[in-house]
C-alpha cells in the first residue's frame, strides 16, 4: 500500500516536476528550431515566421550541404580529431590518474598540488599558445606536417579529468589489487583487469567529456592550423559564415532558393546528430557505481 504524501511534499514534487519540465523545454526548444528553421521555405525564414514548427516544407539546404565537398572533408578532420583526441587523452588520463592514486608513488603529493594548481591559475592564452607554436615546431622538424596530430597530442591532457579517475581508482578495494598481484599479474595487467573494469563509468564519462570538446573544438584549431584542408567542422561553418554569409552578395543570396540561415542550421544539424548518437549509449554508464563486485572477507 502506498504511502499518502503529505502536503509539503506534494507541493515539492509538483514545484520540482514543474522546474524540470520548463529546462528540459529550454534544452530542447533550440535544437527542434534548428531543425524547423533548416527545412522551412526562404520567406518563412527570412520573415521570422518560425516559432517551432516548420512551414512550407523543403530540403533545399541539406541538399546544398550534401553537395559541399569542402562541409565533409571538414566532418572527417572533426571525426579524426575526436576518435584520436579522446583515445590518446584517455591514454594519458588513466595511466595519470592510476599512478596519482597510489600511495606507493614517490612525491605524489606534490605531483597532486602540482596538478590541482593549474586548474587553479592558469598560464595564460600567450604562453599556451607558445607551447603549441614550439610543439608545431618540433613536430616540423621530425616530419609530421599534418596540424591535426598536434591538436591531438598537445592538447591531450586534462587536469580535471584526471583527477576524477584519480578518484575513481583511489575507491577500488585495495585487496583486490594485492590478491591480483599475488596471482602473479604485473601492474598494468592490474590496471586493464582491474581498474579499468571496475571503473569504466567514470572513464566513460571522463571520455564523453573528451569526445565533446574534440567535437566541439574550434579556437586553438583555428588559430593553429594553416591548411584549409585540415581545418575541422566548427572552423568550416565559422568560417563559411563569415565568408558566404555575412560577407556575401546579396544577389547571390537572393537568388539561392533557400534561406541563407536554413543553410547554416542544416549544418548545425549535421555537426550534431553523431553526439546524439552516441550519447544514449554512453549515458547508461553514468547511473552505475564506481565499484562493482565488492570484496568477499
Amino acid at each position: 500500500m502506498k504511502r499518502k504524501l503529505e502536503i509539503s511534499e506534494l507541493i515539492f514534487k509538483i514545484i520540482a516536476y514543474t522546474l524540470l519540465t520548463i529546462f528540459a523545454i529550454c534544452c530542447l526548444y533550440p535544437f527542434v528550431y534548428a531543425l524547423s528553421a533548416s527545412i522551412s521555405g526562404k520567406e518563412a525564414v527570412e520573415f521570422n515566421e518560425i516559432i517551432l514548427l516548420p512551414k512550407d516544407i523543403q530540403f533545399d539546404a541539406f541538399k546544398a550541404v550534401f553537395n559541399d565537398n569542402s562541409f565533409w572533408s571538414s566532418y572527417a578532420n572533426t571525426l579524426f580529431l575526436t576518435f584520436f583526441g579522446t583515445i590518446f587523452s584517455l591514454v594519458v588520463a588513466i595511466l595519470g590518474g592510476y599512478a596519482l592514486s597510489k600511495k606507493r608513488l614517490l612525491f605524489r603529493r606534490g605531483f597532486n598540488f602540482f596538478l590541482v594548481f593549474t586548474m587553479w591559475f592558469s598560464a595564460g592564452v600567450v604562453p599556451q599558445f607558445l607551447n603549441y607554436t614550439a610543439t608545431q615546431n618540433i613536430f616540423y622538424k621530425i616530419g609530421i606536417t599534418d596540424d591535426k596530430w598536434l591538436v591531438v597530442v598537445a592538447m591531450g591532457m586534462a587536469a580535471m579529468n584526471i583527477i576524477l579517475l584519480r578518484n575513481a581508482f583511489e575507491g577500488v578495494p585495495s585487496e583486490i589489487e594485492e590478491a591480483a598481484f599475488v596471482d602473479g599479474a604485473t601492474e598494468m595487467q592490474v590496471l586493464t583487469k582491474v581498474y579499468v573494469p571496475m571503473s569504466k563509468s567514470t572513464i566513460a564519462t571522463v571520455g564523453l567529456f573528451f569526445g565533446i570538446s574534440r567535437w566541439n573544438g574550434y579556437y586553438w584549431a583555428k588559430t593553429m592550423m594553416k591548411n584549409q584542408e585540415e581545418w575541422p567542422l566548427q572552423v568550416y561553418i565559422r568560417d563559411f559564415l563569415e565568408n558566404n554569409i555575412w560577407n556575401s552578395d546579396a544577389d547571390t543570396i537572393f537568388n539561392n532558393p533557400y534561406s541563407d540561415t536554413s543553410i547554416v542550421y542544416a549544418m548545425v544539424i549535421c555537426a550534431i546528430i553523431p553526439i546524439l548518437i552516441i550519447y544514449p549509449y554512453i549515458q547508461k554508464y553514468f547511473a552505475k557505481g564506481v565499484n562493482m563486485g565488492g570484496v568477499k572477507e
